[in-house]
């Protein structure tokens, strides 16, 4: 343990604690840009590249960044003297001097640390003028890059790179012209990136943004030849009650639905039903590669971000990766090839919208793949969780006030084991809930594996399914995912089935959400907001969902049939 004194009040912290935690562990607030807090609880920054959380150390000239600095034996610390609270002002300043002034028309206006920062500081003018860096606007599927705005924190690159191990971006040139770019500086689309959104949920500033789409709806909606049906996923439902104010989960789905209904759509769905369906789908195909003892371990593909990584480093190993489509594809195929009967709509007319908390799904409902033979797209349009609140906020909508509403049938009903796709460890779960039904042939007495639930980023369990053990794997984040390919390549795999999700912690910290910095707190209360979702439904496995049976009766005849592998399952080509 390590003694010092912080602005006069004597501290006592484990060796290897930055100044700037020991003063929060005091209630000393210190103004940060660069550091952030990643889901598996350790600290990442860019090693005080910020310079805003200076401070002053007794009997040493310069000062000091507290985010990189480790408190020593005997330390006297000044957070609030004048030199620091001025080098923070200055620094402010410069960055501002640097930076657009177009704060009403950025995306991230009212959201923005810079302009927070500024605020708390009292910096209500531009002192200094001078040279502004000029680059192009990157504009790719998933995503927005205004390197104009950028303030070189530094905290993409760490996501991307230390995180992600994708390693998209990187920081190029020196002095006036540093700057956060690509590789030989080329346009995103043509790099490794796979749209997971990390970068952007952790960007201090708009220089990195969602490509919004939101807008769009209002045209749709509007044209009267168009039967507009939505899908919104599980995830979304958990945090949307943040973009007002609220904790998360505090918005009931019900009154979700009402707002959608509000807005116009001819069909309310949940996408919850066609996590169910890519259960029946999944958990069919798991049994069938199993049972051979062929093409394990099985690997989720629900996570467009993930395939892509798969695609980029492992493309070998392709086959491993399950051909389901996402919950999101097989929405919007079922949709378009299954309600024109059953509801007497054309599908040509039918537009179908999903609201995710994912920026890579707008990259998925583009790919050639996941269009039918006449090119027609499963879905037409994406949007965010913040998308969706200013969707909201431009409609008028008292979400707070309105009265619960039912989803639409028949694609609105879902069981518990939909609900959990949200979160890490979701799939799985939901995947061995009918798997070990449909083996064994016996009812699942405890229905909670709690073994592959929580923020962990790699998380084991084994099940017992007839005398043979079943090996699993829960993995989030593409680091870590990473790390179980590698093992895969060398031959060490113990797995036999194995869960990816691209995001730390799963959708509910996907890059399309409230923007948090991580925090594993509110993360934790996300995730609870599922799981008690999830122990309030009636049904609670996917194969038990009355309306999956109707529909596997009505059209799709039994999981793995013909028309269900034309339409819900997918063969990924090389690019």
């Amino acid at each position: 343990m390590i003694k010092a004194e912080i602005n006069g009040i004597k501290v006592e912290v484990e060796e290897g604690t930055s100044i700037l935690e020991a003063a929060k562990g005091i209630n000393i607030h210190l103004p940060t840009l660069c550091n952030m807090y990643m889901v598996d609880g350790e600290t990442r920054n860019c090693k005080g590249t910020c310079r805003v959380c200076v401070v002053e150390l007794k009997g040493k000239k310069g000062l000091v960044p507290s985010c990189a600095t480790e408190i020593k034996e005997g330390m006297s610390i000044r957070t609030n003297s004048l030199k620091a609270v001025r080098a923070r002002r200055t620094i402010t300043e410069l960055l501002l001097s640097n930076h657009p002034k177009d704060c009403l028309n950025c995306e991230k206006n009212n959201n923005c640390e810079l302009q927070s920062l500024a605020a708390e500081l009292g910096i209500d003018e531009k002192r200094f003028e001078g040279e502004r860096s000029s680059f192009d606007i990157d504009i790719c599927d998933g995503f927005i890059r205004d390197r104009e705005k950028c303030i070189l924190c530094r905290r993409c690159v760490t996501a991307c790179n230390d995180i992600q191990k994708v390693h998209a971006i990187t920081v190029a040139d020196r002095g006036f012209n540093t700057n956060i770019s690509t590789f030989f500086n080329e346009e995103i689309s043509t790099t490794n990136c796979t749209y997971c959104g990390q970068c952007v949920a952790v960007c201090p500033t708009g220089a990195l943004k969602e490509n919004s789409n939101y807008r769009e709806i209002w045209s749709l909606l509007d044209d009267e030849r168009k039967f507009t049906v939505v899908q919104i996923a599980p995830a979304v439902r958990s945090a949307l009650a943040e973009e007002f104010g609220f904790e998360p989960g505090y918005l009931s789905t019900g009154k979700i639905v009402a707002a959608l209904k509000l807005l116009g759509f001819k069909l309310v769905c949940d996408t919850n039903f066609a996590a169910d369906l890519t259960i029946m789908e999944e958990a069919n195909e798991f049994i069938e590669r199993f049972t051979l003892g062929e093409k394990l371990p099985l690997i989720t593909s629900c996570c467009p971000a993930w395939v892509k990584y798969a695609e980029n480093n492992y493309y070998d190993k392709m086959e491993l990766i399950s051909t389901c489509k996402s919950p999101q594809q097989m929405f919007g195929a079922l949709a378009k090839n299954y309600l024109p009967k059953e509801l007497g709509v054309k599908r040509e007319d039918i537009a179908v919208v999903s609201i995710m908390p994912c920026i890579s799904k707008k990259y998925e409902c583009n790919r050639e793949e996941m269009k039918d033979d006449l090119g027609i797209k499963d879905v037409d349009l994406v949007i965010t969780t913040r998308e969706f609140a200013k969707l909201i906020r431009e409609a008028g909508i008292d979400i707070l006030r309105l009265n619960d509403s039912e989803f639409d049938n028949p694609l609105g009903m879902s069981s518990g084991a939909g609900t959990i796709f949200g979160t890490s460890g979701g799939v799985m779960e939901a995947a061995l809930r009918t798997s070990y039904e449909w083996i064994t042939g016996k009812k699942l007495d405890k229905i909670d594996f709690e073994s592959v639930r929580g923020l962990e980023g790699i998380k084991e369990s084994s099940i017992d399914l007839n005398g043979k053990t079943v090996n699993i794997a829960v993995v989030s984040s593409l680091g870590n995912a990473k790390r179980i390919m590698d093992e895969i390549e060398r031959g060490e795999s113990k797995y036999d089935f194995i869960e990816v999700m691209a995001c730390p912690g799963g959708c509910i910290d996907g890059g399309g959400q409230p923007y948090i910095r991580s925090n594993r707190d509110i993360l934790n209360k996300r995730m609870e907001a599922i799981y008690k979702e999830d122990s309030n439904k009636e049904i609670r496995k996917s194969h038990d969902n009355p309306m999956i049976i109707k529909v596997y009766e009505d059209y799709l005849m039994s999981p793995g049939s013909h028309i269900a592998s034309k339409i819900l399952h997918v063969i990924y080509k090389k690019y």
